[in-house]
């Protein structure tokens, strides 16, 4: 048999890492401590993929010559931990895939605009013709892809969990969004360890190679001193400044490359707000680097419809505009949502706290938000902090009786908004879960 690969989680990136490894001769068991999804369990049955769920067997894990972790297992789990005392070799499925396949790689991540960046982007380059697959945090699985239907070219979204265990993968074109705190719980509460991981995006980057990133974070400048990249630099900002290769001017934004210049009118970008424009130039500078004709980049900013729970409006009952922007799961997504509002706001908070710092958002709840709701199991920490700062705060154990508070709460020319700043898990699935109840109740009333 073949060098002995275990996966470890059994959701989209596990599965696609047994296929690929099953493709590539190796020994392979599938191990999740959960239960497995029927899809995930026929796509191995078919290819006679060993598995297991509800438990770890650690005789067949640690016999291995190598673990492809999923995203979501921390490393404080006893199993890795033991895997750690072993010296055996842990590495993510980008990782993985990264060694089967020449594909050009663009590569995204960001504590905010990740996702919409990668849809904008995988949009521009299928709109344009190119052979593209779109992974990571979104789509299929990239391993998957690479095994059963490559393609020349991957947008890939990298969360900072799929960055900690990529080593040898490199990003052709790397984009990060910002750095802002995230995900503190699994990084021992220590900003500069998630600050690392997210740049672990330009490791391996060569002089062919690009970085794109927001100019005006003091977090990536900072870092940026300490890295020395060997990328070619592509720093964007909202304004021309020395150095910056996209920027808007005269109401157009200008995209300079050594591909030549990108110019387009601002009022004809299909996305909205402050923080699109930074989404959008990204995705810009990343599709003109990749050659695709002026006139095709134009004409796909124009026309993309944007990301399903992210400041998507859902409907107007009585007046009052519902947003579900459940994908705000740390307090920086929160704050960009706040900015965009033009209207007073009931907030709908809460959920898993990730070691959140309320004080980012505090001055624009206080100046624009007339009643809280905080939805999650506990609240403890939400009413330390925002009590007695606005006027009605109220509870809810319920999507259901959170949406009916709202409505109640809510007057003629005010917007409900569903902007969380906080992990799903207490009382929903996923984000999507809860963006998804959330529409769907607001659809009832």
């Amino acid at each position: 048999m073949g060098k002995k690969m275990v996966i470890l989680g059994a959701g989209e990136s596990g599965t696609g890492a047994a296929v690929l490894a099953k493709a590539k001769g190796y020994d392979v068991f599938v191990s999740d401590l959960s239960v497995i999804k029927p899809v995930y369990k026929e796509m191995m049955d078919a290819r006679g993929i060993a598995w297991e769920e509800g438990q770890h067997t650690e005789s067949i894990v640690l016999a291995a010559d190598e673990i492809v972790k999923s995203p979501g297992i921390p490393d404080k789990a006893a199993i890795i931990k033991k895997l750690k005392e072993k010296g055996t070799s842990i590495i993510s499925e980008i990782e993985f895939a990264g060694r089967y396949t020449n594909s050009k790689m663009i590569c995204i991540t960001g504590s905010n605009g990740k996702t919409t960046t990668t849809m904008l982007t995988y949009h521009i380059l299928k709109q344009a013709g190119l052979d593209v697959g779109l992974a990571g945090n979104v789509g299929n699985s990239l391993a998957l892809q690479v095994a059963e239907q490559p393609h020349a070219y991957y947008v890939l979204e990298l969360s900072s969990f799929q960055l900690d265990n990529m080593y040898d993968f490199k990003a052709d074109v790397a984009i990060l969004m910002n750095i802002t705190p995230d995900h503190l719980d699994r990084y021992n509460y220590e900003f500069q360890n998630y600050v690392d991981s997210k740049f672990r995006i330009i490791q391996n980057q060569t002089e062919e190679d690009v970085f794109i990133y927001w100019n005006d974070d003091p977090v990536i400048a900072r870092e940026i001193a300490k890295h020395n990249p060997k990328a070619a630099l592509y720093p964007f900002s909202e304004t021309k400044k020395e150095g910056v290769k996209a920027f808007t001017e005269n109401k157009q934004i200008v995209i300079e490359t050594d591909n030549g210049i990108f110019t387009m009118d601002q009022d004809q970008l299909a996305l909205t707000g402050t923080h699109n424009l930074y989404n959008s130039l990204a995705s810009g500078i990343a599709a003109k680097v990749t050659d695709i004709k002026d006139d095709e980049i134009r004409a796909s900013l124009s026309d993309f419809a944007g990301v399903e729970h992210r400041l998507e409006k859902v409907a107007r009952v009585r007046g009052v505009d519902y947003i579900n922007d459940s994908k705000a799961t740390n307090v920086n997504s929160c704050w960009y949502a706040l900015q965009s509002m033009n209207t007073p706001v009931v907030l709908i908070l809460g959920g898993t706290d990730k070691g959140n710092d309320y004080t980012e958002i505090e001055e624009l709840v206080i100046n624009k938000v007339h009643s809280l709701i905080f939805l999650g199991v506990d609240n403890t920490k939400l009413h330390a902090f925002f009590d007695g700062k606005v006027p009605v705060i109220e509870d809810a154990q319920s999507m259901e009786e959170a949406i009916s508070k709202a409505y109640k709460l809510a007057s003629k020319g005010d917007t409900v908004l569903l902007s969380p700043c906080c992990a799903s898990f207490d009382l929903f699935k996923n984000y999507e879960d809860r963006g998804n109840q959330f529409k769907a109740c607001v659809l009832n009333l």
